[in-house]
């Protein structure tokens, strides 16, 4: 949890903190007299606490360097000032940043290499949950930076965290009660190059602007309570039958009417207002608020809060091109998509602070973040070449709201003298250290995903010679259409304690800590899907125009008479139009989900002589995972058996029937030690401070819920088929970390890291054959992988270039990985082994994947104006090409090519109260490209981003 209290310091990086801040002259701070070494008068601890830095940002980078020193495993870390000046709005954007750190599809970060399922995610210190509809990541672009106080990555492994650490953790610290009286208000205009003057969208609902449907999309009262009469089938022959046993009294050719007329008027209470719309989109517009204060209740007492708010709104247009690697002339695709998005932000902290040696703080925090899109996709496929004059458009209009709420509250307690002296029956106490510390927290948090409705609509297409669409009308078939609704529900409790007892021997100190956690979650994921389509139309004109008019009701409810009458029903009629509508999809795309885990940890930490220091420590836990598939339109509960085909039986449950392999299959469990142990050297090796520090841990990674089961599902984020493995198994993760950090008291640092991990049953995902348009993967353990790599990070101030350097310094960090080896495996069936040059079966069980090197460059040059009046940043980020997906049989694995962004920002402070930014991102205007076998198989331009911000606050 976030560090509350006393600022407890270790005995060197309170040395090295309070040479920082002596170190810090007139450029840095705005008049603030620079205290003498020798003064009798100053008092270190005091000095190191009290010391305030108002000027440049270079000084508030150096606010977080006593932690990170202070902190016995590999860190790194990003304060709030520093986040400002990068100009992120979001963490997934802010965590690119950092050393080793890589951002996928704009919201999974990579950590040295490791996929997102190697990276896990806390809110101050405890574990939440994942409003993605497939994954128990968190996806960081939820977070907006405007609630981060810090960001802490953690790359070597501390027992007081989950042992599920594969790549390292990012602990997301949110902002806390202020010193003082503080208030904010800001307000943002911005856009993007990409976005056209007009943008494709559809009628939507009056709450969108607060990003919530008024349940224009939900599905309809009518249609909930039909799935419930007829046992969630409610195709015709199914009502038919329905009908045939409740009205007996019917006709063949009377029921058979009433059926369809039932299931014409279930299809019509779906929102078929869908008719594609051109509209000018709006400026992005950003809106933030807060306050926040911290007051004395008498002597002992202390009481603070601190209050905010923000709203986001934005537009954004993406044309992406997509190409097969075997035949890309002939069968391509190019996409638009236009998504408006809506983010609210809420936070309410408060804290209670007794003696200063006792504190507690509760926070709240609220997440919105929603996206309205609208895409339209033309495409050929190996059934209609391109060359053919005949292809496809698809459209798809889709609603996701993802929201959080997380409620937390902490405590944090020494045994001071201040709290001695208030209560001297503590001194009988006298075997207890002065300073032992007992931390506490409780954290209660849900996510939810709800999309209230997806539409996807096929139609044909026909292009003249030139590539210009002649005509298009809606694809005939009973599946023209599909209606998807999806709902999801994480809910995460956690809650642990936190002893520590320090100890001095001469020149030795000893910090003895243990602790204990209780982590549980329960996830419930229910997908709904129906399709509609014309089997047959008369005339063929129907199926043409806009798609509201061709799902209108006239369309839908058009009679003529019955041209073959049964005899006594002359005037019998029948529905013009052959309409089908049916509820669709396999019965396992839903799913009951929950892992839990109580976990007790040790640590010693032996400091001797300021010269070295010895941690080791491990981490016990007892882990148990289950996840069930689940059909909502199940009416009976499943009993143990060999055919586990599951066709809605009729009853009252929702478990599929299943033998017992496949039950035992659902559920997982696992307890061991999780072992950790760090050697640190501290001297002054060419500098005011240095630091060698060595670590080995031993980690596990785990698969997510949704993997566990034997459920396929579209990839909501890359649109592939994904095919779930009961049979996977978490991988077991060896780590070794070097790292030498040179500390100088200029302010400038310097640091090298050098790492290794060896990871025993990977977790990666492999294509499997399908169509090809169709991407198709399913998870698997591989046999082992390998990598390892060198990052550097570096602060510079230019002064010593002469007096106008004195402004300037560049700060920035290089990873470089030389060996990603995965060795695949029998697991991995026919992998096309490029590393090794071999494409044949025979090969597979030794084949090594993906053995390129792979770079991630970071710099940052800043400026600083003399009176701190104006501040400038021009931040460069740069990657080389990176494995985007393996491939197999036959196919070439797919890299994503290098891609340079350039960031500029620029803040001017008119008056101490208001604050100027303006901000431009990818000034480069590159392309993202992935290529297969030297072919691009997808592009995509992301545009320019310009903003600018006006603050006020004090």
């Amino acid at each position: 949890m976030k560090t509350a209290g006393k600022l407890r310091k270790h005995p060197l990086a309170a040395a090295v903190a309070l040479a920082l801040a002596l170190g810090t002259t007139g450029a840095h701070a705005q008049g603030i007299p620079e205290p003498e070494v020798d003064d009798p008068s100053i008092d270190e601890s005091e000095e190191i606490e009290e010391v305030v830095v108002l000027g440049r940002f270079i000084s508030s980078s150096q606010q977080l360097v006593n932690e990170r020193m202070n902190d016995a495993f590999a860190t790194d870390l990003l304060g709030a000032d520093t986040i400002s000046r990068l100009g992120d709005a979001t963490v997934a954007a802010a965590l690119r940043r950092v050393p080793g750190l890589t951002l996928v599809q704009d919201k999974f970060v990579y950590i040295r290499g490791l996929g997102e399922r190697y990276t896990t995610t806390t809110l101050n210190g405890a574990q939440i949950p994942s409003p993605d509809l497939t994954r128990n990541v968190i996806p960081l672009d939820v977070f907006p930076t405007s609630v981060v106080e810090s960001l802490k990555v953690q790359k070597a492994y501390d027992p007081q965290v989950p042992a599920n650490f594969g790549g390292g953790n990012v602990d997301i610290r949110t902002k806390g009660i202020p010193d003082a009286f503080t208030t904010r208000l800001e307000f943002g205009l911005g856009f993007n190059s990409e976005v056209p003057s007009r943008v494709n969208t559809y009628e939507g609902g009056g709450d969108d602007d607060f990003g919530t449907d008024d349940g224009s999309r939900a599905l309809s009262p009518q249609l909930v309570e039909a799935l419930t009469t007829f046992q969630g089938n409610i195709n015709i022959a199914n009502i038919d039958s329905r009908l045939a046993s409740t009205q007996p009294e019917l006709g063949g050719t009377e029921r058979g009417f009433q059926a369809q007329t039932i299931s014409r008027q279930l299809a019509a209470s779906l929102n078929r207002d869908i008719s594609i719309q051109s509209e000018s989109p709006d400026p992005d517009i950003t809106a933030r608020a807060s306050i926040g204060n911290r007051f004395d209740l008498g002597s002992d007492w202390t009481a603070g809060f601190a209050i905010g708010g923000a709203y986001e709104t934005d537009w954004r247009w993406r044309r992406t091109f997509s190409a097969t690697a075997g035949n890309p002339d002939e069968e391509n695709g190019v996409r638009e998509e236009a998504t408006r998005s809506i983010n609210i932000a809420g936070t309410a902290n408060f804290g209670l602070t007794f003696l200063e040696d006792h504190e507690i703080e509760t926070t709240s925090l609220y997440l919105l973040d929603t996206d309205d899109e609208t895409e339209v996709f033309d495409f050929f496929n190996e059934n209609r070449l391109a060359s053919s004059g005949r292809g496809f458009r698809q459209y798809r209009l889709e609603w996701e709201e993802r929201e959080m709420t997380t409620n937390q509250i902490q405590g944090t307690h020494y045994l001071g003298a201040e709290t001695k002296e208030r209560f001297p029956f503590l001194n009988a106490l006298g075997f207890i250290p002065e300073q032992t510390s007992f931390t506490w927290f409780y954290s209660d948090s849900t996510a939810t995903t709800d999309i209230p409705n997806r539409v996807v609509v096929t139609s044909d297409t026909f292009f003249d010679e030139n590539g210009g669409l002649l005509s298009e009308s809606v694809s005939p078939g009973s599946s023209s259409a599909d209606y998807r609704f999806t709902e999801l529900e994480d809910d995460v409790e956690d809650y642990g304690w936190r002893v520590a007892l320090p100890l001095e021997f001469g020149n030795s100190f000893v910090e003895l800590s243990g602790g204990a956690g209780h982590a549980q979650k329960a996830r419930v994921y229910r997908q709904t899907e129906f399709s509609l389509g014309f089997r047959d139309v008369p005339d063929a004109a129907t199926l043409e125009g806009d798609l509201g008019d061709v799902f209108s009701d006239e369309n839908f409810f058009a009679t003529v008479p019955n041209p073959n009458p049964n005899v006594g029903v002359p005037d019998s009629l029948v529905y013009e139009n052959d309409l089908v509508f049916a509820r669709v999809g396999a019965n396992t795309n839903s799913y009951l989900a929950a892992t839990m885990t109580d976990a007790v940890f040790g640590q010693v930490d032996w400091t001797i002589a300021d010269t070295w220091r010895i941690v080791a420590g491990g981490r016990w836990e007892d882990y148990r995972q289950v996840s069930v598939p689940w059909n909502p339109y199940g009416f009976s509960i499943g009993q143990p058996q060999v055919d586990a085909d599951f066709e809605d039986p009729p009853g009252s449950g929702n478990i599929p029937p299943a033998d017992l392999e496949e039950i035992e299959s659902w559920y997982f469990q696992e307890d061991k030690l999780y072992p950790t142990v760090a050697l640190t050297y501290m001297g002054s090796l060419w500098a005011d401070t240095f630091q060698l520090r060595l670590g080995y841990s031993e980690t596990a990674v785990r698969p997510d819920l949704r993997e566990i089961t034997d459920a396929s599902y579209i990839d909501p984020i890359t649109d592939d088929l994904t095919r779930g493995n009961p049979g996977v198994r978490p991988a077991d993760v060896e780590s070794i970390d070097l790292r030498a950090e040179w500390f100088f008291a200029n302010s400038d640092t310097f640091s090298v890291s050098i790492f290794s991990k060896d990871i025993t049953n990977p977790i990666e995902f492999f294509e499997i054959p399908a169509s090809d348009t169709t991407i198709a993967r399913e998870i698997l353990n591989a046999e082992s992988a390998e990598i390892q790599g060198v990052e550097v990070e570096f602060l510079k101030e230019l002064g010593f270039l002469g007096g106008w350097g004195d402004l300037f310094f560049v700060q920035g960090n290089v990873t470089y990985q030389w060996n990603r080896d995965l060795v695949v495996g029998p697991n991995g069936g026919s992998v096309a082994c490029e590393s090794l040059g071999s494409d044949t079966e025979e090969a597979f069980n030794d084949c090594s994947l993906s053995g390129a090197s792979e770079s991630v460059v970071n710099v940052m040059i800043g400026f600083d104006s003399a009176d701190s009046r104006h501040t400038a940043s021009l931040i460069y980020n740069v990657f080389s090409e990176r494995l985007f997906t393996f491939g197999r049989f036959g196919r070439p694995d797919a890299f994503e090519q290098p891609f340079a962004s350039l960031d500029a920002t620029y803040f001017w402070y008119p008056t101490d109260r208001m604050t100027v930014q303006f901000k431009a991102q990818n000034l480069l205007d590159e392309s993202i490209e992935i290529e297969r076998g030297g072919v691009v198989t997808f592009e995509e331009k992301p545009g320019i981003n310009f903003s600018a911000m006006f603050q006020w606050g004090f």
